[in-house]
């Protein structure tokens, strides 16, 4: 059907384009070649990123604050950031406006940080603030904060956001309290949530991070991927799952929403008091095929038979790929783990 590596195919693969024995043949080739996989994953990553985006008309007093900014005789500007060019700044107050926030055309303070701020029954007010500036919304109030030109994050009354550094390769702010609601289509690693518990990473996606007054933290994934990265250690949680992170802890097993109500309250019990043989066994026999998700991250947080009891009930649910060998896994190399993970990543 074809010769070499089908980069030319995978779009329409992806997109269910394809006949039936060109796509039988594209999936041959792509349980057998790692870079095939890596290439079609980042563009279903993509498309779903995609269809998160939303279309919307903005109101005629944004074209209106648009016109008279252009217009406005004064300096030339030292365009030191990207939303100082006209363009960003069109695309700044679309995005504003496709989230519901009308506001006055004030734009106050010097900084890398668009922010629009709005309490009910009142008109906003964009201001730009750099590093370091806190961002708090009352009872009755919620804010936007643009992420150059790459997304938006909603901060939800009662929260409590830091601004942190923005440089050319990378976005951060620290959500200190409260709800977040993040959509950003970037390349991965270019957005990072610091919470109390745990980094969010974002890997190209839309989610929502809540921080409790303990400091503990829930992160729901939407779409795409993002990895929760504490003390050296990864946690990885895609579309549609979820994971609880207390402060001083590792993060918590990942788990889909859908998820067996066994399994999940087996997980909440692990993440409290750790892997006992009682929960364990409950958190194995709930498992279906998509809580591999699960099962391949409890391969690391356990150890001895515990390990072996995850690894056969993994097993079980998605045989390894060619190439690795239980005693790879079992000694948690980080080649074999990729891999197996990489196979595994198909099912959830």
């Amino acid at each position: 059907m074809f010769t070499g590596h089908p980069s030319h195919r995978l779009a329409a693969y992806g997109d269910g384009q394809l006949s039936g024995d060109e796509a039988r043949a594209i999936e041959s080739h792509l349980s057998n070649c790692e870079r095939c996989r890596r290439e079609c994953e980042d563009m279903r990553m993509a498309a779903a990123a995609l269809r998160e985006l939303a279309v919307a008309t903005p109101p005629p007093s944004v074209w209106d604050a648009l016109d008279r900014q252009l217009r406005a005789p004064g300096p030339p500007v030292r365009r030191t950031s990207p939303w100082q060019a006209p363009v960003a700044v069109a695309a700044t107050l679309v995005l504003l406006a496709a989230g519901g926030l009308y506001w006055r055309d004030t734009r106050t303070g010097d900084g890398p940080w668009q922010v629009a701020v709005q309490r009910a029954g009142q008109t906003g007010q964009v201001m730009r603030q750099g590093p370091g500036a806190l961002v708090e919304t009352a009872s009755d109030s919620r804010a936007r904060i643009v992420v150059g030109s790459i997304g938006t994050v909603d901060v939800e009354p009662n929260a409590r956001v830091q601004l942190g550094a923005v440089t050319s390769s990378q976005y951060r702010l620290s959500l200190e309290r409260g709800t977040i609601s993040a959509e950003i289509a970037a390349p991965p690693r270019m957005f990072i949530v610091d919470t109390p518990a745990t980094a969010v990473v974002d890997l190209g996606c839309a989610y929502t991070v809540t921080v409790g007054l303990d400091g503990a933290m829930e992160l729901r994934m939407t779409s795409g991927w993002a990895a929760l990265e504490w003390k050296g250690t990864e946690t990885l949680v895609p579309a549609g799952a979820r994971s609880r992170t207390r402060k001083g802890s590792r993060p918590g097993l990942p788990y889909f929403e859908d998820a067996p109500s066994t399994l999940q309250q087996a997980i909440a019990a692990i993440d409290a008091d750790g892997v006992s043989g009682e929960q364990l066994d409950r958190l194995l026999t709930a498992a279906r095929e998509r809580d591999s998700l699960t099962l391949w991250h409890l391969l690391a947080r356990t150890d001895g038979i515990q390990r072996d009891h995850v690894f056969e009930r993994l097993r079980s649910l998605v045989p390894m790929p060619v190439g690795i060998t239980r005693e790879r896994v079992l000694q948690l190399d980080s080649d074999a783990l990729r891999k197996w993970r990489e196979e595994l990543a198909w099912h959830w």
